[in-house]
Parts: C-alpha cells; structure tokens; sequence
C-alpha cells in the first residue's frame, strides 16, 4: 500500500500542470493519505478478531465440560462447576462481545451482520448458563459479580441501542433489501431487551439467594440431628453407616444452592429467553449459510471464524438451560398451585427479605443535621419500596414463563402415556403393581430428609428415586476399588498389640520432644527400616510398600478429622514429606536405604546404624537450633526423633538376641507393627464417614458427603473385619489418638 500510495502522489505531480489544479490534487492526496493511514491501522484487525474466536472457545470449554460433568453424574440439570461467574469469565467473555462493542468498524455485509447478532445471542446463552453459579457465592462476591455483570451487559445494551438509532446495525450497503434491513432492527432490539430481561433474572436471584440459604440450613440442622439418633458411633454397622450417608446424600442433593436456584421460575424464565434467542439465531444462520462468503469488515476472514465458534456456543451451551426449564417438575407442583400464586401475584418472601432487611436498617451515611437523615431515610425507603415491588413484578413475570415449559412437558406426558396404555400388558401392570409398595415405603422414609424453600411443595418420587440411586451407586462404585493390598495386610497380622510395642519410650534420654505422636509418623518410619534390609526379596518390599501407601491413604482422613490442632498437624506434614522420600526415592533424611544397610549388612547392624545416626542427626539440629526452629528443622528433628524412639524400642524388644534375628524375622516384626498401627487408625473410620456426612458450610456439604459415601464404599470390609477384633478399653473420644491406645495397651486396666 505505501508503494502504490507515493505512485499515486508521483504521477499528480506530473500532471500538476496539465489537467488538474492545485486544489482538487490537494484533495486527492489527502483522501490518498487517508486512505493509506485508514489501511496501515486496519491490518491488526484480522488478528484481533482471531484472538475474538479464542476468548469465544474459552468461554465455550467450561461450558462444555458442565455438560460432560452432569451427564457422567447424571445430574441433567446441570450445576456450574467449570463455567461460574467471577472476574476472570467476565474479562474473557467482554472480549468475546468485542464486535456487538466496536463503534469504529463498518460491518454492512452478511456475515458482518450475523456475527454481530450473533454474538449477543452469544451473551444470551452465557448468561442463562452462569445464572447457578450465583447460589455458590456469599454476599460480598454477589454483589460484586452482579455489579461488575450489570456494567458489562448494561454497556453492551447500550452499546447496541445507539448502533440502532444511528442505523449501525441495520447499515443497507445496496445488497441489502429493505425487508431484510428491517429485521436486522428488530432481532438487535429484541437481543437488547433479552439482554436486559436476563440482567433483571440474576438480580431477582441474586436478592433471594441469601435467604433462601437460611432457610435450607435451618432444615438441614433438624435433619441433621434426626439422623443422629439412628447412628450409633461406639460400633456402627456398615448397614447404618450406609443409611447415615444415604440420608444426608438426600440432605446434600436437595439442599443444594445450585440445586434450589435450578428448581425456581427464575431459571426458567432464563432457560425460556435462551431457548428463543438461540431459534432466533437459527435463522438468521439459515440465511446466512447462503451468503458465506460476503464479508467486508476490517476485520475480515476472521470474523467468519468468529460467526461460527460462537454458533457452535449458541448451540452447545443451550443444553443446559434447557435441562433447566424443566428442573421445577423434580417438585409435585401443580399447575393450579403455579396459576394460583400468578393470580393473586403471591411471591414468596424469600426474594423480598433482603430488600425488607435494608429497608428497615438504619442509613449508615453519618450526617449531622436531622432533617438531612430523615430526607435521606425517606429517601432510601421510597427507593426499596420500588425496588421491591419491581421484585415482585419480575417473579410473578418468571412465574408465567415458567409455564411454557410446564405445559410443554404435560403435553408429552400425555402423548406418551397415552401410547404406553396402548403397548402396556397385563402381567408388566402386575409386576409394576407389586414392586410399587416397597418403592412408596423406601421414599417415605427418606422423604423427611428432603430440604425445600417451600413447605407446600414436595419431591416427586421419581426425583428422590434417582437421587437415592445416585448416591447408592456412588458407594457402590466405590466398593469395587477395595484396596486390596492393605486388606491382606491387615488379615494377616491380626490384633492391635504392635501399638503398644511399636515405642516403649526406653534408651538413652533425648533431647526436648518438639511434637507429638500421630498415626502416620511411625508407619512411615517402620517402613523405611523395612525396605532398607538387603536380603529381602524385591517382591515382599513392594507389596509392604502398596498395604502401606494404600492404609495412608485412609489414615489421613482420620488424621485431619480427628487430629486437627497444630501440633498434630506439624507431626502429619513432617510424615506426608518424609513418606514422598522413602516411597518414590529410597531415602531416609537424605540417606539412600540400600546403600546405608549394605555397609553393615546384619540385622543389628541396621538398626544400630539407624538409631545411631538418628541420635548423631538430633544431637546436630539441637546444637544448630538453640534459639527457635525453621521448617527444615523440625522435619529432620521429629524423623530422627521417631527413628531413634523405634529402634531403641527394637533393640530393647529383642535384648541380647538380636544377633540371631534373621532379616525375615525382622521384617515379620516390622511388618506386623506396621499392621496393627494401622488396624488400630482405621477403627477411626466408622466416626470419621459420620463426621464427613455432616459440614456447616452449605456450599461445600454435597462435596463432602460424595467423600464420605466413596470412603465408606472402599472400606466396607476393612470396617467389618475390624469389628470381630476385641477393641481396648478406651472411650470414644481417646480412640483417635496413638498415644491414648499406646498407655492403654502398655499399661491395661485390671
């Protein structure tokens, strides 16, 4: 272009004095220069478009993967784990709607026309599939989303309506008809006022959320208790462990946040408003597929990879609201109670609490003149009062749309009920006839666990059928995944008698005991004495090695259940290190295992060596570290402290007879130490499932049961085996702790 452009200006010049004055080749170069300049800046245009296209499939990924995510778990109105609104999806997705925003670039073709109203279908769908993702936030990240939600959308309408005024969006190039000009006027009015009608939905819930999640957590404590006193935690079976968890599964599913802004009108009305836009969008691609080639924007062929990406969104991502539409049915609501509430324009209180709330609250503006506040009072109630009957005008308005969908369904029901009377033959109503009771009875059991917002509305059967089913396959699919090794460790050193020997507190006094016992400490110390003895074979190593990364497994959930305060979690954190260094490296404290054992060979010899440079290791970090401790020195501190405590337990366990121990024997010793550690952690389990059922923070209970069910499922035999072995004399509260089984077992009550 800068060729051609100076070409231009040389051959004005030479006929400067023949056919043209000064002044019209004045003009022709400054239009030359324009266009020249107007063609210089234009040419990143393609890339920025481009960089449109990737921020659009950034946005289209996580929405994908919440559909993936629901149908693997088979919650089809699926929740919003990937795609939620925060400020890092609000920056992608204003970059996506970079085209609707652009003032600057004429767009009067085809496909420049269909990909600016495509991408505010774009919007559209967006937003009706982050609507759920509201019930995962506290007030502060509410009101900050909302806002920040509310600039974006209400800039992006705006944006639009003066595109509209200024004829922008409905731009007639001459290839155009006026018909077709048009409809491009009223599909951007139509986008703006969806746009719009969705921002008002997000607030309605946003003001109901709060409350709602009272309510929810107020009946979720009764439930709670309610299963309490079926679970009896001294020695619970299997059979109620699977009850405690299947109830508050119940607990979890349907107290849900997501779960409850899913099954509310709001919703549904956003799913309406996607479902249109996204047909509307259809249409428009229809027409366009003809036209694929006609575009001329600045932006150029890429804007036809910008209209396509943000197709296959429209198109994907209307799946899930959708689904949605249709979440108000998991409830017996009828469609008199829905014309009901319509009729007298009845909202429940939930979605007007929090405005009633500040109404009554006092003006937290401090301003001296009294006159000045009771202006600012009437002020701000005057405000609420209309904010608020807005409120119910948009609830009774979803209300009413939520009736499409309702209608819908019952229309299909019908159809298809109406053809099944057809095909259906007497011995399947038989059959359907005698598995009915049962069916009825297992759900009036666990329908008392069921939270709703409303006290008149109920679960449909076959809602808590499939929830109850969810959560049973849950544990089910757990069960086959037992771990296996660890199993036949434990069936093959039976008793808990290790725990007692695996420390005697005997030898040469030690330095001041920086930490204190826990259950994972001493298993990982025992194992590294084991993997180091040469004459071992490989195979016996590596099975000691699964049973014990397996039992670990489990012995941190009892360690951070049960074993929480500080001091018991420094003890943890120095084992999960130390455990990563003899499991994948061999070492112990920088030591490597195989060679330190092959220099002495004898099995008194590598336990000497270990309690010795266990010792000399101590003496070293105290010297080093009189005056405070670093994180280095404490895991090196508390490693030899424990090695020294179990080899000299060793050493006195076997007297002067060491020397005739074989190595095999050692590591039967080691072994069945390690065993009953173990054994005696894992009566833990029953308690720590029970505990894992039940959290107070209402986003996090669903996550937290899932856990306790998979738990529960892999370690269904290991709790039934441990329950034939004859526990000590301990309470409840001492079973937790090492030490507690350790005293009792050195030292038994008559």
């Amino acid at each position: 272009m800068g060729d051609t452009y100076f070409h231009l200006l040389h051959n004005l010049d030479s006929y400067i004095c023949t056919s043209i004055t000064q002044t019209l080749k004045d003009f022709l170069t400054a239009s030359l220069y324009q266009a020249y300049i107007q063609n210089k800046y234009s040419k990143p245009m393609m890339l920025i478009g481009i960089y449109i296209a990737i921020a659009s499939l950034f946005c289209i990924l996580p929405m994908v993967a919440d559909l993936l995510q629901g149908f693997k778990t088979k919650k089809l109105w699926f929740p919003c784990k990937y795609f939620t609104l925060n400020a890092a999806s609000l920056t992608v997705i204003a970059v996506a709607m970079k085209l609707p925003m652009d003032f600057s670039n004429s767009m009067p073709h085809v496909v420049d026309q269909a990909a600016r109203l495509g991408s505010m279908a774009f919007m559209c769908t967006m937003m009706a599939n982050l609507l759920p993702s509201l019930a995962t936030m506290d007030s502060k990240e509410l009101l900050t989303n909302i806002i920040a939600l509310a600039i974006l959308v209400i800039t992006l309408a705006v944006n639009v309506s003066i595109q509209i005024v200024t004829g922008v969006v409905s731009h007639d190039d001459g290839e155009y008809s006026s018909i077709l000009t048009f409809y491009n006027l009223l599909i951007a009015i139509f986008y703006v006022a969806m746009l719009l009608a969705l921002l008002m939905i997000h607030t309605c819930s946003a003001l109901m959320i709060l409350k709602s999640k009272e309510i929810l957590d107020h009946k979720y404590k009764a439930g709670h208790e309610t299963a309490l006193k079926d679970l009896e935690l001294q020695q619970p079976t299997v059979e109620k462990l699977k009850l405690h968890v299947s109830n508050h599964w119940i607990m979890a599913e349907t107290g849900s946040p997501q779960f409850m802004i899913v099954c509310s009108a709001t919703t549904s009305a956003s799913g309406v408003i996607c479902v249109s836009s996204t047909l509307l969008h259809g249409i428009i691609m229809m027409y366009t597929t003809q036209h694929m080639m006609d575009y001329g924007s600045e932006y150029k062929g890429s804007v036809l990879v910008i209209l396509i990406t943000q197709f296959i969104g429209v198109i994907l991502g209307t799946v899930a609201p959708v689904s949605r539409c249709f979440a108000l049915l998991s409830f017996k609501v009828s469609i008199k109670q829905i014309w009901k509430h319509i009729k007298v324009f009845k909202v429940e209180s939930y979605y007007t609490q929090r405005l009633t709330d500040w109404k009554q609250s006092s003006v937290p503006v401090k301003v001296s003149s009294r006159r000045c506040k009771i202006v600012i009072q009437e002020l701000k109630v005057l405000s609420l009062s209309c904010c608020k009957g807005f409120q119910k005008m948009v609830v009774v308005a979803c209300n009413m749309t939520a009736l499409i969908p309702v209608f819908t369904v019952i229309g299909v029901l019908c159809c298809l009920q109406c053809w099944k009377r057809l095909k259906v033959t007497l011995s399947a109503f038989n059959n359907v006839l005698v598995e009915r009771p049962a069916q009825l009875q297992h759900n009036k059991d666990l329908s008392q666990y069921v939270l709703q917002l409303q006290d008149d509305m109920e679960l449909a059967e076959r809602t808590l059928t499939s929830i109850s089913k969810s959560g049973n396959h849950l544990i089910q699919k757990a069960e086959k995944q037992q771990p296996n090794s660890l199993m036949k460790l434990l069936e093959e050193y039976s008793g808990f008698e290790g725990v007692g020997k695996y420390d005697v507190q005997q030898g040469l006094p030690l330095p001041e005991q920086k930490y204190v016992d826990c259950w994972s400490l001493p298993i990982v110390t025992l194992t590294a004495i084991a993997i180091s003895l040469p004459n071992i074979q490989k195979h016996m190593v590596d099975r000691l090695l699964r049973s014990v990364s397996e039992g670990l497994t489990y012995v941190k959930h009892v360690e951070e259940t049960l074993n929480a305060t500080d001091e018991y979690v420094s003890s943890q954190k120095v084992a999960r290190t130390l455990w990563l260094e003899v499991e994948f490296y061999h070492k112990w404290l920088g030591y490597k295992l195989s060679n330190s054992a092959q220099q002495v060979n004898t099995t008194k010899g590598i336990v000497q060596w270990f309690s010795d440079t266990a010792k000399n290791m101590l003496t070293e970090v105290e010297s080093k570290n009189m005056k405070g401790s670093d994180d280095n020195s404490v895991y090196m501190s508390a490693s030899a402290n424990s090695m020294y405590r179990l080899t000299q337990t060793i050493l006195v366990s076997y007297h002067a007879n060491i020397d005739q121990v074989s190595q095999e024997e050692l590591l039967v010793q080691l072994s069945s130490m390690i065993s009953h550690i173990l054994a005696a952690c894992l009566t833990n389990l029953p308690q720590v499932i029970a505990m894992k059922c039940h959290t107070s923070v209402i986003e996090k209970r669903e996550a937290s049961v899932q856990t306790a069910a998979l738990l529960l499922g892999e370690t269904m035999q290991i709790i039934n085996s441990l329950q034939d072995r004859e526990l000590p004399s301990l309470n409840l509260d001492e079973l937790p702790f090492i030490d507690k089984w350790r005293d009792c077992l050195l030292h038994p009550s008559p």
